[in-house]
């Protein structure tokens, strides 16, 4: 038997919701593919916590937590708690002291599902986009003076390391080698940003030589935007700096159909700390409460989980449940035009991995 300890964390608004259902997937995929089994630690932070004590973890958050094999975190954001506090305080908190520095996010047009491109469909757009975690303009270097004066000055200060680029460059170049189409983009600003990107394409090119398999090409973050929306199969490996990517990603989940979908991993790819693994859709407080909350991003977001553990198998028999309920129109929840609930999603979703003869 397999033993894995996990820590979840479900967080803010609908985290509360679809990472429930995320555990109930989990624990179906874990009982028919057998020799699996989970221990799910769950901890109550996020805004709840914040508003009762001022903190959004325990001051020895990261102790309880640092064992674990994996993190499954739902959401973090409430109307009644700054979102920089939120921020910084839980998610930030969890990524930057566990090195995760690469946030991989697919993107594609599941069955079933339309995207709101014009003439696209699932082979057209079909991408892995890797964002540095660690560095550039969420670094949280800066700082206020003189508040509230005529002179007041804040600042962000966005920091590349050389060894920060190459380690992220390493790993998006590793993963597009281990697509059928080998092929990396680099997303750059180095026309306007004439330091800190120069050195970014600098250095992509110097480890691409390092991968002479895998063909790349370079591309201005703006250009980026419209090469997404009007060449989507020109498009498959993505690289790009924290504040890019973190943009791109939402552009791509919304054009593959919905943010519900989507999964995200954060990587500490040499695992000397947990990973950590959420849906990209943020805590969405405008549904919390009424069952309408897609659950299928934090499915999705469970299969990868499950393969970052070595359970390859169990992955893939999740993310084929995953697809068999997406071409369903009426397992389809408002986010993509449907009426179901959270609970019809999910039960169709067990009974899928149930119902699966291989």
């Amino acid at each position: 038997m397999r033993r894995y300890r996990i820590a979840v964390i479900p967080g803010d608004g609908i985290g509360k919701e679809v990472i429930p259902a995320g555990l109930e997937a989990l624990k179906a995929v874990a009982e028919r593919e057998g020799g699996i089994e989970f221990a799910f630690d769950r901890f109550d932070w996020g805004s709840d916590l914040y508003r009762a004590t001022g903190l959004m973890m325990p001051p020895d958050g990261l102790a309880q937590i640092k064992d674990h094999d994996a993190i499954y975190f739902g959401a973090v954001g409430s109307p009644e708690v700054p979102d920089h506090i939120s921020l910084w305080g839980l998610r930030l908190a969890i990524c930057q002291p566990f090195d995760q520095y690469a946030n991989v996010r697919p993107a594609r047009v599941l069955p079933g599902i339309t995207s709101p491109l014009r003439q696209v469909t699932g082979p057209e757009l079909d991408w892995v986009i890797v964002r540095e975690n660690s560095e550039g303009e969420y670094a949280g270097v800066g700082g206020r003076v003189h508040r509230g004066l005529p002179l007041e000055v804040a600042t962000d200060v966005s920091i590349m390391t050389r060894a920060g680029v190459e380690r992220i460059f390493r790993f998006a170049f590793a993963l597009a080698r281990s697509r059928p189409r080998k092929l990396l983009t680099i997303v750059t600003k180095s026309n306007a940003q004439r330091h800190a990107m120069v050195m970014w394409d600098e250095i992509g090119a110097e480890i691409a030589r390092e991968f002479p398999d895998v063909a790349w090409d370079k591309m201005l973050v703006d250009a980026m935007t419209m090469r997404m929306t009007i060449k989507p199969a020109s498009l498959d490996t993505i690289v790009a700096s924290n504040l890019h990517a973190d943009i791109l990603s939402d552009l791509a989940a919304a054009l593959a159909g919905s943010l519900g979908i989507a999964p995200t991993a954060n990587l500490n790819p040499e695992r000397r700390y947990p990973s950590m693994f959420e849906p990209i859709h943020g805590s969405a407080f405008d549904i919390a409460g009424k069952g309408i909350a897609n659950p299928i991003g934090s499915f999705w977001t469970g299969a990868m989980m499950l393969e970052h553990l070595g359970e390859k198998a169990a992955a893939d028999r999740l993310m084929r449940a995953i697809e068999r309920v997406t071409a369903n129109p009426s397992l389809h929840t408002p986010d993509l035009g449907g009426a179901a609930t959270t609970r019809a999603v999910t039960d169709a979703t067990i009974a899928a991995i149930h119902g699966e003869n291989a």
